[in-house]
């Protein structure tokens, strides 16, 4: 193979000297598909482990179990159809390749019974759920976790077909156990009644829900995964979960799944940590076993065995339950044997000097492909910090992928400026930068703020902002001049972010309309309370409040964005910035938006220069509907003046009044085309 042949080199030159080992790990996955597959072969043919594996079925009312434990020497399953007892009928005999299998007929268990395995290996012996378990329940009195069969009726979908719309990819991320303003653990009923319609006047047109796979520590937020088969159960039955997913496809909304391949939770009762018995079964069997930061454990994927498993799983959540994607969690620690820890990052040399996990690589690059094979509109999003160059590049031209990658630099950017700069020190030249600089050839997902800022032990942005205030001055007749501050500076913000994106667009649930707090799962610090892991959608409901404003604002400016098509896609074509003033002015389509950072200075007719032409507000950020002064006039419809020395560029001065910390948007005013005369009948 020509190393020109890949378009992630051709597309950037500075990857040359590099192109060995993109060129080698780019045939590093086609050879293990090969491997996988045979010659002819499909990843969506290969990817069946979830068909094979577990608990079955069969079409005349007979079961069938089966486990990959090579490591075992008898495995037997107990549950309520023995009493909990081991009995012979029940204990599995040996296949090839590790593989235990156990047939029994229709009427030796029900839908709805417990069980667990009992595992023996030389050794030892120990409880253990089965690894494609798809339904496990904790014991509300115990707290120890069991499998259940689950054999219901198959669920009649009601939307049949459905196409996510990522002209532009809108996000709201969320969880639903702490989506409702309960103390307590919200279900998926309740988000699919309660805030599905909330997230649909918002106007995103996809969820990202995090902690779907089962996970034995509800404070993990879903991270430490032990059953990856199985949607959680303290939010619901797996028949829930897809009634949540086709209400949401009904209100055209993408469901996103954070899906967690990056490591397992430690267990080894409820989790894979020594399901047969092994330390090395599913993991790495050295010092790499356990992950350094995370207190978990990581997957060996160079393990045919294991890519399987986790190949299918994805296989297994878009087809069983039709997501419409996923956003892989921790992708830096999969790619990297340092799992990015203590690394800079800071040239090309970086992410080429053998530290990189091919093993882990060629999964990814298998996943996605995979992925798309099923669904070609499938999303895949890359939660990557490192800036690892063609994580989001196609396959085909040498990367490993993903359709996205998340902007993680960019909420660093924003806790950095507004923990360590005075308002005054703020540049739109930074500003700018910090939001346009990416690759050419990879579509990013920004945001201001996720999951991550809001938990306990750090800030929201609003938090930042407004602190303590916010406690006690955010009714609407209560002119505090921090609440104002933050509320102006919070909108801004999120729209100089939105309005920048060359992928998609996230926000957290609740952020939208400054949620206060932070987010503190129930534990024993906290005396296992619900406090602080739920949303107090009465802040915005209640209409005397600013939370309303804020809310109102958000709805607008996504609106705004979504109503361009392919918004992403449009240049973003700096008209103006001048750091001394703290202004900055830029353009996509039709729309320029204005940003006045400063924090005390207005200006008068301050000249921006662009395109010729007459142009009218469709946003204010300073608008009292959303909580500001009204001071903008947007019912003026702006005509550009002429000026000599920029004629030859098509360009004008476009004059505005610009009052302190505000932004607006201005629409170019296109003339309609003229309609062709009719030529009468003679």
């Amino acid at each position: 193979m020509k190393k020109k042949t890949l378009n992630i080199i051709k597309n950037d030159p500075w990857l040359e000297p590099y192109s060995a080992a993109i060129i080698g790990r780019h045939e590093d996955a086609l050879r293990k598909e090969q491997e996988l597959c045979g010659p002819d072969g499909k990843l969506d043919s290969f990817a069946n482990a979830h068909n094979y594996f577990g608990l079955h079925r069969q079409a005349d009312g007979s079961w069938v179990f089966r486990e990959w434990a090579p490591n075992a020497t008898g495995i037997t399953l107990v549950g309520d159809f023995s009493k909990w007892k081991q009995l012979k009928k029940y204990a599995l005999k040996p296949k090839a390749n590790g593989v235990w299998e156990l047939k029994l007929k229709p009427d030796a268990m029900s839908h709805g019974d417990y069980y667990k395995m009992i595992v023996s290996w030389d050794g030892g012996s120990g409880e253990r759920i089965p690894a494609y378990a798809t339904r496990v329940v904790q014991d509300e009195t115990t707290h120890l976790f069991s499998a259940q069969v689950w054999a219901p009726e198959a669920y009649k979908w009601k939307v049949k077909r459905f196409r996510p719309d990522t002209r532009p990819l809108l996000i709201y991320e969320c969880h639903i156990g702490m989506a409702q303003e309960k103390e307590g653990i919200g279900t998926y009923v309740e988000f699919r009644d309660k805030i599905l319609p909330r997230i649909a006047a918002d106007g995103y047109n996809a969820i990202q829900i995090m902690a779907i796979q089962e996970h034995p520590y509800y404070g993990s937020f879903g991270y430490h995964v032990s059953s990856f088969y199985a949607p959680s159960s303290r939010f619901g039955t797996p028949e829930e979960l897809k009634s949540l997913i086709d209400r949401a496809h009904e209100l055209g909304i993408a469901v996103i799944m954070d899906i967690v391949h990056s490591h397992a939770v430690k267990n080894e009762v409820e989790g894979l940590g020594r399901l047969d018995g092994s330390y090395d079964q599913y993991f790495y069997g050295d010092g790499r076993r356990e992950h350094p930061a995370w207190d978990s454990l990581c997957f060996d994927y160079g393990k045919n065995d294991v890519i399987n498993f986790l190949l299918s799983n994805c296989k297994y959540w878009l087809q069983e339950f039709r997501f419409d994607g996923f956003r892989f969690d921790g992708v830096t620690s999969m790619l990297y044997y340092s799992h990015g820890l203590g690394q800079a990052f800071g040239s090309y040399d970086d992410y080429y000097d053998g530290g990189e996990d091919t093993n882990a690589i060629t999964y990814l690059t298998l996943a996605n492909k995979l992925i798309h094979e099923i669904n070609p509109h499938a999303i895949t999003i890359a939660e990557e910090m490192s800036g690892m160059p063609g994580l989001a590049v196609p396959v085909k031209d040498g990367g490993i992928g993903f359709d996205y990658r998340m902007a993680m630099g960019i909420p660093d950017y924003w806790i950095k400026t507004l923990k360590e700069k005075k308002d005054e020190d703020w540049h739109p030249t930074s500003i700018f930068w910090e939001l346009t600089n990416r690759r050419a050839d990879e579509k990013t997902i920004s945001y201001v703020e996720s999951h991550d800022q809001a938990l306990v032990g750090d800030k929201t942005v609003i938090f930042r902002l407004i602190d303590k205030e916010m406690y006690w001055h955010m009714m609407k007749d209560d002119d505090n001049m921090a609440v104002a501050r933050g509320m102006a500076l919070h909108k801004m913000i999120r729209l100089v972010t939105a309005s920048t994106i060359n992928g998609g667009y996230l926000n957290f649930m609740g952020n939208e309309f400054g949620h206060p707090e932070w987010i503190d799962f129930p534990r024993e610090g906290n005396g296992w309370s619900y406090k602080y892991a739920r949303r107090q959608w009465d802040l915005v409901d209640r209409k005397e409040l600013k939370y309303d404003q804020l809310n109102n604002f958000d709805n607008a400016m996504i609106h705004l964005i979504s109503g361009v098509y392919n918004f992403q896609s449009l240049p973003v074509v700096k008209l103006w910035e001048k750091d001394d003033d703290q202004v900055l002015a830029y353009m996509r389509g039709d729309l320029v938006f204005v940003f006045n950072f400063n924090p005390v200075k207005a200006f008068t007719g301050y000249g921006v220069l662009a395109p010729a032409g007459e142009y009218e507000v469709v946003l204010s950020t300073d608008s009292a509907d959303f909580g500001g002064y009204g001071n903008i006039d947007e019912s003026v419809r702006h005509l550009t003046q002429t000026d000599p020395l920029f004629a030859p560029s098509g360009r004008e001065w476009l004059r505005l009044y610009m009052p302190p910390r505000s932004a607006q948007v201005l629409r170019l005013l296109r003339p309609e085309p003229k309609k062709p005369k009719r030529t009468p009948k003679k």
